[in-house]
């Protein structure tokens, strides 16, 4: 399900396909300066979604992150290990090494290694969680990738309809009003192939991906976004990572807005005005 490619040809100041590993080719991604200025910029990190086993860091989800370069953010989209190349947890160990390289590159490329931000959809969405949730889970981290003597923590997450626990899915499903695409309990699901097995056959792993799973005092604040008739992930599951985010880090650092009507993704979350909302949430802690 390959997506069309965003065309940043009027981008000036870019470096495309820089790899932050080496052992295979997806551990790539993309710098996209300001127009003018010198920096150190902060940084939007651009998470792709594609149910964990399509998508490009170069496609078309990148659109809504690429209007931070209007208020002088960088935007570093990253590519990581898709499902039908590697199961989970390869896919956050190549997140978190990007992180690291942006941080130990970051005086190269005119960047603000300690103003980032996460921000992808759905799947994108789950693995921004995530890193966002358990830096400082270390099982989670492969250090052996390179620039380990920088952590991989973040300063704002933006999580656009991401799952979260795989194993409830179906069951918040039953119980909305919202008739479901996909099952996801199912061995062929996205969720299934991501963790190399069937979901109900490997709770723990399913565990070990929930960003729930990591929440503590020092997650870092959150803005999640759902809409109210996505078919694909449950709206029920970012009701209930918010309040666990809230109860863990206070109200004031969660924002959970559902968007009525909307599905997974569409254009109600690309309207100028919502665009505008998560770049002035992401202002509030990159530029404070």
């Amino acid at each position: 399900m390959p997506m069309e490619k965003i065309n940043t040809n009027d981008i000036e100041r870019k470096w495309l396909n820089l790899p932050y590993y080496s052992e295979s080719p997806a551990q790539q991604l993309d710098i996209y300066l300001p127009e003018t200025g010198d920096g150190p910029f902060p940084v939007i990190m651009s998470i792709h979604g594609g149910a964990f086993k399509f998508g490009d860091k170069a496609d078309m989800q990148l659109k809504p992150m690429l209007k931070g370069l209007k208020r002088q953010y960088a935007v570093v989209s990253i590519n990581y290990r898709l499902s039908g190349e590697a199961i989970f947890p390869a896919q956050i160990y190549d997140v978190k090494a990007a992180i690291r390289w942006v941080k130990a590159n970051a005086h190269t490329y005119h960047l603000n290694a300690t103003k980032i931000a996460l921000w992808g959809g759905s799947a994108g969405g789950h693995l921004s969680s995530l890193a966002g949730t358990s830096a400082h889970a270390f099982e989670l981290e492969d250090l052996s990738m390179g620039n380990s003597d920088y952590s991989s923590e973040v300063q704002a997450v933006v999580d656009w309809f991401g799952p979260t626990n795989f194993l409830t899915m179906d069951q918040l499903f039953i119980h909305s009003a919202v008739a479901p695409h996909q099952v996801h309990i199912a061995s062929d699901s996205p969720e299934s192939l991501l963790i190399g097995q069937t979901i109900t056959e490997a709770p723990e792993k399913v565990k070990a991906a929930n960003p729930e799973t990591y929440i503590t005092e020092q997650t870092p604040p959150f803005l999640i976004q759902h809409g109210t008739h996505d078919p694909l992930i449950p709206t029920e599951q970012s009701v209930v990572f918010y309040e666990k985010l809230t109860a863990a880090i206070g109200a004031d650092k969660v924002k959970l807005d559902l968007l009525e009507g909307a599905g997974h993704g569409g254009k109600e979350f690309e309207t100028a005005d919502n665009v505008k909302r998560v770049l002035n949430f992401i202002d509030r802690y990159l530029k404070a």
